[in-house]
């Protein structure tokens, strides 16, 4: 939903290389948020330990079960309609 914001839809690959780059920025950008379209966990081996997004994602009150958001839908932030 990010690249599609940004006008690459097709280039969210993009959007997670640079998430990965944003580990050392102050202030912290809060990159374990961001997951794919359906919710998955995907960009959980760029962190130090593989389970690393996922302990942050728990210590927001996110439930996760097999490496997937549950009740994604309500959870997730689309910039197309937040950022009017």
């Amino acid at each position: 939903m990010i690249a599609r914001y940004l006008g690459s839809g097709k280039s969210a690959r993009t959007v997670g290389y640079a998430m990965n780059h944003a580990h050392h920025i102050i202030p912290p950008v809060p990159a374990h948020r961001v997951v794919n379209r359906n919710g998955m966990l995907t960009g959980k081996f760029h962190f130090k330990d593989i389970d690393e997004m996922e302990n942050l994602l728990k210590l927001e009150q996110i439930e996760i079960e097999k490496d997937i958001i549950q009740n994604f839908d309500k959870l997730c932030w689309d910039p197309n309609l937040e950022l009017l």
